[in-house]
């Protein structure tokens, strides 16, 4: 069974810092391109960022620019998310995910196919 695992959220002050990161499990997502979404209650899925396999290619949504940074591991099957200057709009519940095979519209939540359980993050005013 694929699984996208999530880990690293948790209750931050704002303007700290912190790094998610994403797992899978089940099969290697080194060929494919990865991304996060998040989503606080009541709102629908939020794009956040996402990155090509080669990690050439970087996309970021607007309200996070400048302030988050999305990376791939070495091996290229995990990625990160590292959140600077965060903001209490930043609470919410942040998820990883993947397609079958190329996001063409990588900021369009149904592109992906694999999602990841979630990790939350809060950030107190």
């Amino acid at each position: 069974q694929v699984q996208l695992v999530e880990s690293g959220g948790g209750l931050v002050q704002a303007g700290g810092s912190l790094t998610l990161s994403c797992a899978p499990s089940g099969r290697t997502f080194s060929n494919y391109d990865m991304a996060w979404f998040r989503q606080a209650p009541g709102t629908e899925r939020e794009f956040v960022a996402a990155i090509s396999w080669s990690g050439s290619s970087i996309y970021y949504g607007d309200s996070v620019k400048g302030r988050f940074t999305i990376s791939r591991g070495n091996a290229k099957n995990t990625i990160s998310l590292q959140m600077n200057s965060l903001k209490s709009e930043d609470t919410a519940v942040y998820y990883c995910a993947a397609p079958h095979s190329v996001a063409a519209v990588p900021s369009d939540h149904k592109e992906y196919d694999y999602w990841g359980q979630g990790t939350q993050v809060t950030v107190s005013a």
